[in-house]
């Protein structure tokens, strides 16, 4: 206690002066870009030598390997979990995102003390690299960000050390537009982008949205309208550019236009009206809607506009089992990178393994197993690990070791004859409760 009480002093003092400091030009600071409060919380740990501890280092790898460990999800996603302020943690997600989705990371904590989480979007890059997209800010827990590419990304989420807690992460996604025409929505799109045109001469480059004559059409984004005219194709047309996200918005078969160029719109500000003017005069009136990259042609507008899939619903795993070891119940169960039935395999479990509850939710847990590695089991593959699969007397002393692992320290030597419940079982180990209630693991030698 008295380690952790010094080591608690020199973090937050460290941390004080680091980011009342960090945000200057100096030796320790990046001059090209601006250092992410994960960054910043690392290189204080660095500077005041705590790295050197292990809580320190166990931190700072724990990190890394929540990158190289990351589990598969898809969004809308929710669940549990718990971390401790005597171990370092964190957890990796990998999501599939495309060029027009908007997420939104919140992490909400309960516990006796505020804690801080680290959220961190990095883009997957080949071969195992990883480049940081976007972080949230220092003293919150919620992180709005938009792709600027369709890949895979990881989201990392890592709490500050010393603090203990339970936590829920939602993930959700909605479309990084506003939609084009007012009081329709993605359901009333009926024609897509890349839809053959003239007989397979060209190719649509927009989404058509059908609504009344006269319906107007509203800016999607904070921009400035570039361009407004009449042209064979699109009829009365109109250019809305949005440097933020470097795209020009596209607003074809106008009925008529109410906007002047150079004219700064808002979402939601009419632009025009609803028509069939252009190739459109033998359809009934829609808009034809566009999306152009600054330095590229045209990209398929539906990820900016389509219904996000709402919020997440998974059922959340109940606080008190948090932490809790439980074992395989069936004859054999799978560690899966994803929480889902058709995921990839990690690894087979036999009848009786041991593992620990750190997350999930109630149909699919997030464990760690006694090696460390963590993936998704079927809760109902599992059972409490408390109640004794049987009982046993020691022909030799034994050794009641802290984890399944040769190396691993004593807890309490076993004398030869002494009465112990097996509650599990892990490669060569068993998980046993000693007489005196306490519970480790016994190399199987020491057993019968």
């Amino acid at each position: 206690m008295a380690f952790i009480s010094l080591f608690r002093y020199l973090l937050v003092g460290s941390l004080a002066g680091c980011f009342a400091a960090c945000t200057g030009v100096g030796p320790t600071t990046n001059l090209f870009r601006s250092s992410s409060p994960h960054e910043q919380y690392g290189q204080s740990l660095k500077e005041a030598k705590l790295d050197r501890t292990a809580l320190g280092t166990d931190w700072l790898q724990a990190g890394e390997r929540a990158l190289r460990d990351s589990l598969k999800i898809t969004v809308p996603y929710r669940e549990s979990g718990y971390f401790a302020s005597n171990k370092a943690f964190a957890v990796g997600y990998r999501l599939d995102a495309q060029r027009g989705d908007r997420f939104l990371v919140q992490v909400e904590t309960q516990g006796q003390k505020d804690v801080q989480v680290f959220i961190d979007v990095f883009g997957l890059e080949g071969r195992g690299r990883t480049n940081l997209i976007a972080s949230s800010k220092a003293d919150t827990n919620v992180l709005a960000w938009e792709p600027r590419r369709t890949q895979t990304y990881l989201i990392r989420v890592q709490p500050e050390l010393l603090r203990s807690g339970r936590y829920t992460i939602s993930i959700t996604r909605e479309p990084a537009l506003s939609f084009p025409v007012k009081g329709r929505d993605s359901r009333q799109i009926s024609s897509f982008f890349g839809a053959s045109r003239d007989a397979g001469r060209r190719r649509h480059e927009g989404v058509d949205i059908f609504a009344p004559r006269g319906t107007p059409a509203v800016a999607s984004v904070d921009g400035i309208v570039t361009g407004i005219g009449t042209n064979s194709l699109g009829g009365n047309v109109v250019f809305i550019s949005d440097n933020e996200r470097s795209i020009r918005l596209y607003y074809a078969h106008l009925d008529r236009w109410i906007v002047t160029n150079g004219q700064r719109v808002s979402v939601g500000d009419t632009v025009g009206f609803v028509g069939n003017t252009g190739n459109a005069r033998t359809t009934g009136p829609h808009l034809h809607f566009g999306i152009y990259g600054y330095n590229e042609g045209a990209t398929d507008p539906l990820p900016f506009i389509r219904l996000g899939r709402g919020p997440a619903r998974q059922s959340l795993l109940s606080e008190s089992r948090l932490g809790d070891s439980v074992r395989v119940s069936a004859a054999r169960s799978f560690v899966r990178s994803a929480p889902g039935s058709d995921a990839p395999i990690i690894r087979q479990l036999p009848k009786s393994a041991v593992v620990t509850i750190v997350g999930g939710t109630e149909t699919w847990l997030r464990v760690e197993l006694p090696d460390g590695q963590t993936g998704y089991m079927a809760s109902n593959t599992t059972e409490t690990a408390k109640r004794p699969l049987r009982r046993l007397t020691l022909p030799t002393p034994g050794s009641l070791v802290d984890e399944a692992n040769p190396a691993a320290a004593t807890i309490d030597t076993l004398t030869q004859g002494a009465t112990v419940e097996v509650l599990g079982v892990y490669n060569q180990f068993q998980l046993v409760r000693g007489p005196d209630q306490q519970t480790g693991w016994l190399l199987q030698a020491s057993a019968p």
